[in-house]
């Protein structure tokens, strides 16, 4: 593999797992405040974290099935990246936050996700690109 392309092959899996480990910090962070919740009962407690913790179980399927089929993991990526953009994006704006703070909100959270997609979809063209020219 080409200097190049180990540059994409390597940066693609490190966005993304940096970005599930933000992922997963926020939801620890939803843990820890309901667990120290003295109004509610342990299974409320346990039913609220683990309704925080989904979306990292997810992120990190994805993340297995990007690290393994680069092509389908970077459009799935990308696609649940803009999604939750847009989402998140539109959620902020009906909360009457200014549409700046609304689209930085959503770019903070979702944007490494759109650009990991885009590296694992660039890094199996590439990868792709070099065995042709092997042969």
């Amino acid at each position: 593999m080409k200097t190049f392309t180990k540059v994409f092959h390597w940066s693609a899996r490190i966005l993304c797992i940096l970005a599930v480990i933000w992922a997963i910090l926020f939801a620890f962070q939803e843990f820890f405040y309901y667990s120290f919740s003295s109004d509610r009962t342990f299974w409320k407690n346990a039913t609220a974290c683990l309704i925080h913790f989904i979306p990292s179980f997810i992120l990190v399927a994805i993340l297995i099935i990007a690290m393994k089929y680069e092509k389908a993991g970077g459009i799935i990526l990308l696609i649940v990246g803009l999604a939750l953009c847009i989402f998140t994006f539109i959620l902020n704006l009906n909360r009457t936050e200014p549409v700046e703070t609304s689209l930085s909100t959503a770019l903070i959270f979702y944007g490494p996700f759109i650009v990991a997609g885009i590296l694992f979809i660039i890094s199996h063209y590439r990868k792709k690109k070099e065995i042709s020219t092997v042969q």
